[in-house]
């Protein structure tokens, strides 16, 4: 009975001892975690901003002004009471193009939209009425009637010489968010892109920028705040910013906003013919060859030029010219025509070199206009 009663006795002392170890073990912890006397850390002095952050904080500063958050509105009809209503279509961005309240965006951001509305920096909203579009070009001009006093007109700059590596920024509006910017580089020159026609955009700049779904139709800027592209497309299967961004150049912008301001689409030089298409080319034997001529234009620049079309007689086809050059520059499809031709401008005299009848000759024309 001894023995027994000294061994429970003793586990009494252990495990008394083991809890008592407990307690003064978390008891310290707790003491150790909260201190009663904590005060914020001292603020380490910064030191001043690096150029490259001041630099693009005042291009923020300068530019996000000129930027714009628009919404593109759409009708519906209720199937049960036949009402008409309004829902959000999409959003984007642009820019003030100049202080009479034009501003610039992408075809796409606006297609089909019944309404469009315009949200300035400022916050004030305005209906906006389309100006023209140019498609092809993923382009579109709208005008609002706002005060000079809210309308910041954005800085040109230029294109051409332009430099992969050089520093870019991106201004936008990326998922409904208020002014934002991201910058980046330029990451390849002359990209092609498809607009929403399904016409190739020649000369695209691509950025690494991160331009997100609301970015479109806003300025990709270069280091001096001058715009050098417009947001258009992103590479990307989940449809966020990959580092893949595209803008189509501001030399490009340049040249079609004024024709869409001027008459509300873009004016395009031609040569007043028509072409033969790509499923009718390789059943007359001519595919690869050059562009074949169908008809010519009555009083056209080509007639006068004595250019010939394509013709019937008793049952059988007498090919017309085929346009093999445009100033040196081969034309094999209809997409190097008009990427030729959209180097010039409408009075432009070109150089054709034709194929007839086997034999080849040059002739000069008159570019005009063929809307």
């Amino acid at each position: 009975m001894t023995y027994h009663s000294s061994r429970k006795y003793n586990s009494f002392i252990i495990l008394f001892i083991i809890l008592v170890g407990f307690w003064l073990l978390f008891s310290g912890k707790e003491r150790r975690i909260h201190n009663p006397d904590a005060t914020p850390r001292p603020v380490t002095a910064r030191g001043d901003l690096a150029s490259d952050e001041r630099n693009i904080i005042d291009l923020f500063r300068v530019a996000s002004p000129s930027v714009v958050y628009i919404t593109s509105i759409e009708l519906r009809r209720n199937l049960f009471s036949l009402n008409v209503y309004e829902i959000p279509k999409g959003t984007g961005s642009g820019f003030v193009w100049d202080d009479e309240g034009r501003i610039v965006t992408n075809y796409h951001v606006i297609e089909d939209a019944s309404r469009v509305q315009i949200t300035l920096s400022d916050g004030k909203v305005y209906k906006a009425a389309l100006v023209g579009a140019a498609p092809d070009k993923d382009l579109a001009v709208l005008l609002i009637s706002a005060p000079k006093s809210s309308l910041h007109p954005i800085l040109i700059g230029e294109s051409k010489n332009l430099q992969v590596g050089q520093k870019v920024v991106a201004i936008g509006n990326p998922f409904g968010l208020d002014h934002t910017i991201t910058a980046g580089i330029v990451s390849a020159l002359n990209r092609e892109i498809k607009a929403v026609t399904g016409q190739t955009i020649q000369g695209v700049i691509q950025t690494d920028a991160a331009i997100n779904p609301g970015n479109s139709g806003g300025p990709l800027l270069d280091s001096a705040g001058r715009l050098i592209g417009v947001n258009t497309a992103i590479y990307s299967p989940a449809g966020i910013s990959a580092g893949i961004g595209f803008a189509v150049p501001v030399d490009e912008v340049n040249r079609v906003v004024p024709e869409i301001i001027k008459h509300g689409r873009l004016i395009r030089p031609g040569l007043g013919v028509t072409i033969a298409s790509e499923q009718l080319a390789p059943s007359l034997g001519v595919e690869g060859v050059g562009l074949l001529i169908i008809n010519v234009q009555p009083g056209s620049a080509a007639e006068k030029a004595g250019l010939r079309g394509t013709t019937r007689s008793g049952g059988k086809i007498f090919l017309g010219d085929i346009i093999e050059s445009i100033n040196g520059a081969k034309i094999l499809s209809y997409d190097d025509l008009r990427d030729e031709l959209d180097r010039h401008k409408v009075g432009d005299e070109v150089i054709l070199k034709i194929r007839r009848d086997g034999s080849q000759f040059q002739t000069s024309l008159t570019l005009e206009a063929v809307g």
